[in-house]
């Protein structure tokens, strides 16, 4: 199944001026491996995008091949093992809600509730970050988060790929920080409060407020 063929065909409505880019992008590495699996690749454009309320952008996928799922930050349910930013991730949830660590990766719940989990490049070469940012990948998920954010959607842009996009949001439905892996984190994702804050934002906009337990 192609790329176009996995979105949603609501997802497919508002990005049909930029389904050619996705299929010259998948064109591009059709010859390499490449993590997500295949199937994977599109997940976070799986539910309708009138759903959608918050948008969670991050980097790229996880390089181990065991970590990614399609969904940013996500990992396997049946994994134990944390990658260093999903634990920085769950260390800011418990300071800021006082919600207990959770004791696996699978972030689907939010993305139910309407969180999508972005990255701005949607695939990468096994052992290799960043490994496909120069194919077209930056151009199509702007194209994404412009839609999610002229749909009224709350951003949380973590690190400096992510802030890129900041200016298409107003300031009272964008929350932004450092990155949260272990390189950047104390540089002031800690004690940004992302959690807490997209949900003041979403109770001012009269939109119920997401469930971030675990």
């Amino acid at each position: 199944m192609k790329f176009r063929d996995q979105l949603h065909p609501s997802w497919r409505e508002v990005l049909a001026n930029d389904l050619d880019l996705l299929d010259e992008i998948e064109s591009k590495i059709s010859t390499e491996s490449y993590l997500p699996q295949h199937d994977l690749v599109m997940r976070a454009f799986s539910s309708e995008f009138a759903s959608a309320k918050v948008l969670i952008l991050g980097q790229d996928p996880y390089p181990n091949p065991s970590d990614p799922v399609g969904l940013a930050f996500s990992i396997p349910l049946e994994k134990r093992k944390l990658p260093p930013t999903l634990k920085n991730i769950f260390k800011e949830l418990n300071t800021d809600l006082g919600l207990p660590i959770p004791d696996h990766g699978d972030l689907m719940p939010w993305a139910q509730q309407g969180v999508v989990l972005l990255n701005r490049t949607l695939t990468c070469r096994s052992g290799e970050s960043n490994s496909h940012s120069k194919i077209g990948w930056n151009r199509f998920t702007e194209s994404c988060v412009n839609a999610l954010a002229g749909s009224g959607c709350v951003a949380i842009l973590w690190g400096a790929g992510a802030q890129e996009l900041s200016s298409y949001f107003s300031a009272n439905k964008l929350i932004s920080s450092a990155h949260p892996s272990p390189l950047s984190a104390y540089r002031g994702f800690f004690g940004s409060k992302p959690f807490s804050r997209t949900n003041e934002a979403l109770l001012t906009s009269g939109i119920a407020p997401i469930d971030w337990s675990l």
